[in-house]
């Protein structure tokens, strides 16, 4: 008998049969649950093997006995084991339409870019200006190229594609550069989505601020969230709807002008302006939290027109091109790691610093010579 090999789809088996609730044969697709999909919910299965269906739809069936769990009822709570049997009692046109668009070829990741891959991670240098996750019905993100570059490597098929999907586990904004973890089996996904919800896996970014930092600092506050404003307000005192948050920053180089006033006056004049890079490690992980945070206590991400200064983002986006904010997801250091990934325990990864790092540091010292 062939040996399945590790990541390899195995064929579904299409039966015509009666289901338990009655009725005249229809196709019953039988699905044995793999060694790499045991230990989910069998209703969170379900649901991204019929990816359309909605949640009430799901519960219908089973209600209905149209899903059934080894031979029978399937209450959606069960943990899946390996060498379990879903059978779903569905006519081929109403899997097609549950099922959604199978996978589409286009552009897939740039293997120049691969920090790091192996059986269920991968590590990808993002690009600023790239979506980690699409927000319209049209965007190519980090997950549609990852999809692509997994299919043209023959490690995803449309019948695994069907049982599971690959995913970002982690989010960066679009004009954020750096480190995009992509779990490419259920024990990647699990695993890090576990490491980063639990905080252990230490995440520290670069960034480039106006003013000139002297001293490290560990920030704390709330950040509140206007969603419709897509915005976020950095608070000293608690009030509904905001969250703690934690922001330690190290310097690491400042260039041109020392300036005691970072954000007032020198703001108004045409150049020089003093620039720092730093190195920031997020304790908490909330929407534009470095952004925000730094921006309150007067250090503002070059490049960033929401927190930022637009003279200073202006005199950079003239000189360098620049057109999003210098801020690069730049090192993920892995604590001990505990089942399939332990052999990442301990392990530091980093992405290289995008070249317009160096160019305006370069610009900000040339400028105050």
């Amino acid at each position: 008998m062939k040996q399945e090999r590790p990541g390899e789809a195995r064929q579904e088996k299409y039966i015509l049969d009666r289901p338990p609730g009655g009725g005249y044969n229809i196709c019953m697709r039988l699905l044995t649950i793999r060694e790499e999909e045991a230990g989910q919910r069998a209703d969170k299965y379900l649901s991204r093997y019929l990816g359309q269906a909605s949640k009430s739809f799901l519960y219908k069936m089973l209600r209905k006995k149209n899903i059934t769990l080894n031979g029978g009822r399937c209450e959606g709570s069960e943990k899946l084991k390996a060498g379990d049997e879903l059978r779903i009692f569905f006519s081929e046109e109403t899997l097609a339409k549950f099922q959604g668009a199978a996978l589409r070829s286009n552009d897939m990741l740039d293997p120049q870019r691969i920090v790091y891959e192996d059986a269920h991670i991968l590590l990808y240098d993002k690009p600023a200006g790239l979506l980690s996750q699409k927000a319209g019905e049209d965007d190519i993100s980090a997950v549609e190229l990852t999809l692509s570059y997994l299919q043209s490597k023959g490690e995803l098929t449309e019948e695994s594609y069907r049982r599971f999907r690959p995913s970002v586990c982690n989010r960066l904004d679009r004009n954020t550069s750096g480190l995009l973890v992509i779990g490419k089996t259920m024990a990647g996904l699990q695993t890090m989505s576990a490491l980063l919800k639990e905080r252990t896996l230490h995440k520290d970014y670069l960034c480039c601020v106006h003013g000139w930092v002297k001293s490290p600092c560990h920030l704390k506050g709330y950040l509140y969230k206007d969603a419709a404003r897509n915005q976020v307000q950095i608070l000293q005192k608690a009030c509904p709807g905001a969250q703690w948050i934690e922001t330690v920053y190290t310097p690491l180089a400042s260039f041109g002008v020392e300036t005691a006033d970072a954000t007032g006056s020198l703001a108004r004049q045409a150049a020089p302006f003093p620039l720092t890079r730093l190195k920031v490690r997020l304790v908490t992980g909330r929407s534009h939290q470095i952004r925000a945070h730094l921006a309150s206590v007067g250090w503002p991400v070059i490049g960033d027109y929401k927190y930022g200064l637009r003279p200073v983002n202006d005199f950079y986006k003239k000189q360098l091109g620049l057109d999003h904010q210098l801020l690069h997801a730049w090192q993920l250091t892995f604590p001990v790691v505990e089942g399939a990934l332990s052999y990442l325990s301990g392990r530091v990864f980093r992405a290289p610093v995008p070249d317009l790092f160096e160019q305006a540091a370069r610009l900000a010292q040339e400028r105050s010579g």
